[in-house]
Parts: structure tokens; sequence; C-alpha cells
């Protein structure tokens, strides 16, 4: 096990904070009950600068302190009763998402390995949080008859276009710091 030291801590610290803010800062678009936010963004920036260890308990301190009640996740909300909302998928996904780009980005750090990683976390996310809302509807939000699982995939194709060019800025960004202040710094993955 590897020791901690302060600037893990406070990197950690760091993306908790980020994830917060990327909950919240798109607050006003939800589309088909799916809120538009950046914290897709911030989960693969999280395991792309943090790597797997680091950036996997970012993303379970995330979700930890929001089941706690604090208000941190999309809308200000939190609480064990996030459990059953629809869009709890993603925010599960956000841990497996951080430490699969982190295993990946561990590897290798060239930018096509950056980008490559961005996208296989991307995939993680889409694959867990849209089959998770299409599980919720169905067993517990009482979907109605006609609802199906192209209906979910089509409800989450225009935040897809988003999540596509944000994530490839996330590869690239990620590779610069990587490159001009995380080399030269104490924090090394």
């Amino acid at each position: 096990m590897k020791k901690w030291r302060a600037i893990d801590i406070t990197m950690v610290a760091l993306f908790v904070a980020l994830m917060t803010i990327g909950a919240n800062v798109t607050n006003f678009l939800i589309i088909a009950g799916v809120p538009i936010t950046l914290q897709t963004f911030f989960a693969i920036m999280a395991g792309l600068l943090l790597g797997k260890r680091l950036g996997m308990i970012a993303m379970i301190s995330y979700m930890l302190i929001g089941l706690a009640g604090f208000p941190i996740f999309s809308g200000l909300s939190g609480g064990l009763r996030i459990l059953i909302s629809p869009t709890f998928g993603f925010i599960l996904s956000y841990i497996l998402l951080a430490y699969t780009v982190g295993a990946i980005r561990e590897r290798n750090s060239s930018l096509p390995a950056f980008i490559f990683s961005s996208y296989v976390g991307l995939a993680i996310n889409y694959v867990i949080g849209t089959n998770w809302m299409y599980f919720s509807y169905k067993l517990w939000a009482q979907a109605p008859e006609s609802f199906s699982y192209e209906i979910v995939w089509g409800w989450m194709m225009l935040p897809l276009v988003k999540d596509l060019i944000f994530t490839a800025f996330a590869g690239v960004l990620a590779n610069r710091l990587n490159n001009s202040y995380f080399k030269k710094s104490s924090l090394r993955i």
C-alpha cells in the first residue's frame, strides 16, 4: 500500500470539488431527465492526471460525500434517495471510469494513449449509466408500456455529442498538463 502524501489528499479533494462544480455548472439543461453536466469530463481528467488509484479514490469520495447528504450531485442534490435515481448509474460509472482511464494512461503517456483512454472511459460511462437508467425506469420509476431500451439511448444522443467533444479535449489537455506541469511536480503516477 502506497503511503499517503499531502499532495495526494489535496488532489483527491480538488477533483471532488471539480466534480461538484461540473455537476451543477450547467444545471439549467435537462433533457429527458438527464442533466447535461461536465462530470464525465472531470472524471476522465481525474483518471488521466491522478492515475488509477487516486482517480478512483476521488470518485469514490465524491459518491460517498453525496450519499452522506451533502448537496454535491446535479441539482445540488444529495442523500440516499439518489440511489434509486435513474442517473445514479452515471455516478457509479465514474469509479470504474477513473480507474480504467488511469490504468491505461499509466502504461503509456503518449497523446494517442491519453485520447484512447479518455474514449474508453466515456464508453464505460455511457454503458453503465444508460443501462442503469433503463432498468431504473423499468423497475421502480414506473415507465409506460411503450418505454424501450432504444428510447433511453435516444435520450443520450444529445449529451453524447457534447461528451465526444469534451472527451477529446480532456485527452489533449491532460497530456499537455502532464508534460508541462505534472512531470516536474511531486505528483507523479
